[in-house]
């Protein structure tokens, strides 16, 4: 059970991280106020007086996991437009392979928590609107991946490797192969097919 703390900050966070490890455990019926407060071990009305409405909740959720992911896929801050200039493609394979390998094997329970939350967001377009712009946050670093790699069109080369990302995160999280996660060695040279093949390199 997370430790109490009396912080505004360390408070959102507290209730925010119990929202994700209820939507992990027993999806988005849930994620109620209530259930919140005996996740996080604070008194009853503590969820509501920081989160009053349902879509507060939610965006508290789909910040506080924007905030997680980041700390898993980009732990020392996003890349620059110079990154990869010294390694070129062998620096982003590096970088790539790593960052997915740390979320498969050790924080699949995010991966859940963003399949709910994307679910949610085709229903609630309030709740969409601010899911996508918490996931451009992703997007940027990632373009600057591709154009430092060589890439011409690095837009379009990042949505493929995004589109790449997720269906392997899917089906090594909650898909057919949950039970076997790729070695990074073996996402190494995935990624390499992919990106080799669409640089010409």
């Amino acid at each position: 059970m997370p430790a109490r703390t009396t912080s505004s900050t360390g408070r959102s966070d507290l209730i925010a991280d119990a929202a994700l490890v209820l939507l992990a455990e027993r999806g988005m019926r849930g994620l109620t106020h209530r259930a919140v407060d005996e996740a996080a071990g604070l008194p009853q009305g503590s969820t509501s007086n920081h989160a009053r409405t349902r879509q507060a909740l939610l965006e508290a959720a789909v910040r506080r996991l924007a905030e997680r992911e980041a700390q898993v896929l980009m732990p020392d801050g996003p890349p620059t437009e110079e990154y990869g200039d010294v390694d070129g493609v062998d620096g982003v394979l590096d970088g790539l392979s790593l960052a997915l390998h740390r979320y498969l094997t050790a924080h699949r329970a995010l991966l859940v928590c963003r399949y709910e939350l994307a679910l949610e967001a085709t229903r609630r377009p309030e709740l969409r609107e601010f899911y996508d712009r918490a996931g451009a946050a992703f997007r940027e670093p990632l373009v600057a991946m591709m154009r430092a790699a060589g890439s011409a069109e690095p837009e379009r080369h990042a949505l493929s490797v995004v589109a790449w990302c997720e269906g392997l995160m899917f089906s090594c999280a909650v898909g057919s192969y949950h039970a076997s996660v790729p070695s990074r060695d073996e996402l190494r040279k995935g990624f390499e097919e992919l990106l080799r093949g669409m640089l010409g390199t």
